[in-house]
């Protein structure tokens, strides 16, 4: 980690170089890296087929498509300087988004283990609430827990909520399953930091921090729809639960205080973004500096094996974080080598056009995972009024709920619920998913060209 601190400190010396971008595409080495990335993303779908975690692909594409452009520059005489400029491109953006990532994840570990989650899923279970009631607290907790969370630490949690509930009843734990991921994918969506495609979107200046909030009525109006067909499947009955057998989980002093600090970094997250012109993780880097301290008191007062932020930080999922890296360096190399700008001429007018090929996205977002999508499209750039920035976010972000691995937050939840919640269940109820889908369309249509609000 301190190795690849100092290397971005470097290169922000360095940042200015120009880049010098040839197309090369149609030669042997743009058809060898576009090759290598299929290869690495067949095996990204299907990590659990080979037994392979996602990460590793996704870092053999990233790393080895860039040695390979570098020794063809090299080679042929070409300069080789724009290949490393460019490669300290990529870094400089994998590096807000890596930083930012890393903190909000030593935010939520330090939640779980201050016993904040193992008290809100007592509460739930607790109160004897039938299943469809469930069904929608899950559901709305979900849906704004998500743009403060992210929507895979939000899924995650929340199925081990449905878990304890109820470990056999499908009819409950299916629909419930699809309600959190529709819902985990379409609250992230209308944050800058509930999604990883909102989180790029937003650091790659497409929109500022209250443009991604008017994206609110169309994320919630589409969910809706979804959870409404999909709760009048859920049984009204009462899940048995005696209480009396349970023990009441209690939050460990100094676990509010964490709950306010995080608020607070993401306001600082915000402010060093959108007012200071910094980036985004630097907010959330001063916010990871007031956890310690706070740690460094509790450990004072309680001992050192009470609360440490390294070991929240040891907790963290680093090969989520590894995949992004990968995955991001390699789509930074499809466009070096000239296949995005091939990709971004659907956005013309005299093709699709943006509103169509944005709407498109949904649907490829499903099939492919919406953060190579989305990272594909802010290379290409493609000329889009703020609008249509807003509209490819919210599909990108919520076009992955349509298939049961489209989303990070899907897989998870398919890890979580092993045999239970599987493709074939979710897509049983997809037409749901589907008409939520259209209906946030129409609402962001209605919303943001008829009315002109944004």
């Amino acid at each position: 980690m301190r190795n690849f601190l100092i290397l971005i400190l470097i290169s922000n010396f360095l940042f200015a170089s120009e880049v010098v971008v040839i197309d090369l595409s149609m030669t042997w080495i743009g058809f060898v890296v576009l090759f290598i990335f299929i290869i690495s993303y067949y095996f990204i779908a299907n990590e659990e087929k080979y037994n392979i975690d996602k990460s590793v692909p996704a870092l053999f594409v990233g790393i080895v498509s860039f040695l390979l452009i570098a020794i063809y520059y090299y080679f042929n005489d070409m300069d080789i300087h724009n290949v490393h400029n460019e490669a300290e491109n990529v870094i400089l953006e994998i590096a807000e988004i890596f930083f930012f990532l890393f903190v909000a994840m030593t935010y939520i570990e330090s939640l779980i283990h201050m016993g904040v989650f193992d008290t809100l899923k007592y509460n739930l279970i607790s109160k004897g609430y039938s299943y469809r009631k469930l069904f929608w607290l899950t559901g709305f907790i979900a849906f704004f827990l998500s743009p403060i969370a992210d929507n895979l630490t939000t899924a995650l949690i929340l199925s081990t909520v449905l878990i304890t509930i109820e470990k056999t009843k499908k009819e409950f734990l299916v629909p419930g399953a699809i309600n959190i991921v529709v819902a985990a994918n379409a609250g992230g969506a209308w944050s800058p930091f509930g999604d990883i495609t909102t989180l790029m979107a937003w650091t790659a200046g497409k929109g500022t921090f209250s443009n991604f909030l008017f994206l609110f009525p169309a994320s919630i109006i589409g969910y809706l729809v979804t959870a409404y067909f999909l709760s009048k499947v859920v049984p009204t009955t009462k899940p048995d639960f005696d209480i009396e057998k349970e023990i009441k989980p209690v939050m460990k002093e100094g676990a509010i205080s964490i709950i306010y600090l995080g608020v607070f970094t993401i306001i600082c997250a915000v402010v060093s973004h959108q007012v200071l012109d910094f980036p985004a993780m630097w907010g959330m880097m001063f916010g990871l500096v007031l956890l310690k301290l706070h740690s460094y008191k509790l450990t004072n007062k309680f001992g050192k094996d009470y609360f440490d932020v390294f070991q929240s930080m040891s907790k963290i999922e680093n090969n989520t974080l590894m995949f992004f890296f990968g995955i991001l360096a390699a789509v930074g190399a499809l466009y070096f080598i000239g296949w995005l700008n091939l990709a971004s001429m659907v956005y013309k007018p005299e093709y699709l056009g943006a509103t169509l090929s944005n709407i498109g996205v949904g649907f490829l977002s499903a099939v492919v995972d919406n953060v190579p999508v989305m990272s594909a499209i802010l290379k290409a750039n493609p000329e889009m009024d703020l609008s249509n920035w807003m509209l490819v976010t919210l599909t990108a972000g919520i076009g992955g709920s349509l298939i049961s691995f489209g989303s990070a937050a899907g897989v998870g939840v398919m890890g979580k619920l092993h045999g239970i919640y599987t493709f074939g269940s979710h897509f049983k109820y997809a037409w749901t998913i589907l008409l939520g889908y259209f209906v946030s369309i129409g609402v962001w249509y209605l919303q943001f060209e008829v009315l002109g609000f944004k």
